[in-house]
């Protein structure tokens, strides 16, 4: 089996003193847009749509949402037309993320917060298949049933890697955890990372999407402490932490997903979470597109952060 995305190993003074050993799974490389958890979670998602003859795809997300960016350029690369419910204000269209989606093809729907709190309703999205009767329907993050396969391929592939004792990601909206838990039978420790300020809500998320037999496994925690107050929210301390550790790895890493993710490794391996010759994955679930919304409000410096996967779009 050849694997879809490198393992590098990477080093830091940190590992050097706690004698931990970490290396990163480079999802983010998969594809330079399509990069990370959302590659491998609309991969079956999409060949559903088109093995059912879909007239298009509708999904969900906010005005700087790496899912809507990644799934308009898939959809595009497919011929699929796709729909965007989008949570936020007509004013935001031409922003480097939705700029891009609508170049690729995606009609922007735009719903107030209100409506957007519907999108796991059953009624609301029985209207929305209504609607648009030929239309498959995505959920937010791509995080369905279809999503799970896709994700657990990640578990083959650094079987035939590596060994290793924990597994680390951040979570968004669970199905990446999901699929990791489904493609482990238990082998390892699994832990996700809340990028959310949501306590026991990823948890119940990640259950749900479960396979029944796939319920029972208890090798997998939430950590719910690494949020940085909420969803896309940190201060410039935690911002400056996640760029010195890029500088010392290499590695491309933003604030709001993967930067989580690697504020919460350092903490646990100073804190002694983790014993001596303990072996380390991080999966690197892409989202680098994100910066341009920062950059974009003045949240983050520019010079300062990973060079934007495509050039701004010019208004």
């Amino acid at each position: 089996m050849t694997a879809l995305s490198k393992l590098q190993s990477i080093s830091h003074p940190i590992f050097k003193k706690h004698h931990i050993s970490v290396a990163i799974k480079r999802d983010d490389q998969i594809n330079n847009i399509i990069s990370g958890n959302k590659w491998r979670k609309l991969k079956h998602n999409l060949r559903h749509a088109k093995a059912a003859t879909a007239k298009g795809i509708i999904t969900f997300g906010g005005c700087f949402s790496n899912h809507i960016h990644a799934a308009a350029f898939a959809c595009y690369q497919q011929n699929l037309p796709i729909i965007g419910i989008i949570r936020g204000e007509v004013s935001n269209q031409d922003n480097y993320t939705l700029a891009w989606a609508k170049h690729w093809g995606m009609q922007l729907n735009f719903v107030d917060r209100k409506t957007y709190r519907l999108r796991n309703d059953e009624s609301y999205l029985q209207q929305l298949q209504q609607q648009y009767p030929d239309h498959i329907i995505v959920p937010e993050g791509g995080s369905n049933t279809l999503a799970l396969a896709g994700v657990a391929e990640i578990i083959d592939e650094l079987n035939q890697q590596t060994e290793f004792d924990t597994l680390i990601t951040p979570v968004g909206s669970g199905g990446t955890l999901a699929g990791l838990i489904l493609g482990d039978k238990a082998q390892h420790q699994l832990i996700g990372i809340s990028v959310l300020k949501q306590q026991g809500y990823l948890e119940s998320q990640v259950e749900e999407l479960l396979p029944a037999e796939a319920k029972k496994l208890n090798n997998w925690s939430i950590m719910n402490q690494y949020h940085c107050g909420g969803y896309a929210k940190f201060s410039q301390q935690d911002a400056e932490k996640v760029r010195e550790f890029s500088q010392v790895t290499g590695i491309d890493f933003e604030p709001v997903y993967s930067g989580k993710m690697i504020l919460a490794l350092l903490e646990l391996i100073e804190s002694g979470y983790f014993q001596p010759q303990h072996r380390i994955i991080l999966l690197h679930t892409g989202g680098i597109q994100g910066l341009a919304g920062m950059f974009e409000r003045g949240i983050l410096n520019e010079d300062e952060w990973p060079t934007l996967p495509l050039p701004p779009m010019s208004k």
